[in-house]
């Protein structure tokens, strides 16, 4: 059988945390939803749930990525004194 689902028990919860502003590309800073993830989310199917909180998984991965890219470019290290 290799078209068997896994069941899903509970419902997959809203990746909301409260912060709920908007960033310059359109996505919550907080959860990284699109506004129409979020305005349409609890009339959504748990699949599209998943798939939406994985992409909010990778928003926030490459968020991240770049916050920590550009403080390692702001950042210029100081010389040492010799003595």
């Amino acid at each position: 059988m290799s078209d068997m689902q896994q069941l899903e028990f509970f419902a997959i919860p809203s990746p909301c945390i409260g912060v709920c502003q908007s960033g310059p590309r359109g996505y919550c800073k907080g959860c990284f939803r699109s506004r129409e993830e979020r305005l349409h989310w609890l009339k959504i199917d748990d699949q599209t749930k998943r798939i939406i909180v994985k992409a909010c998984n990778r928003r926030k991965q490459s968020w991240l990525k770049k916050q920590s890219a550009s403080k390692l470019v702001g950042a210029s290290p100081e010389q040492q004194d010799l003595f």
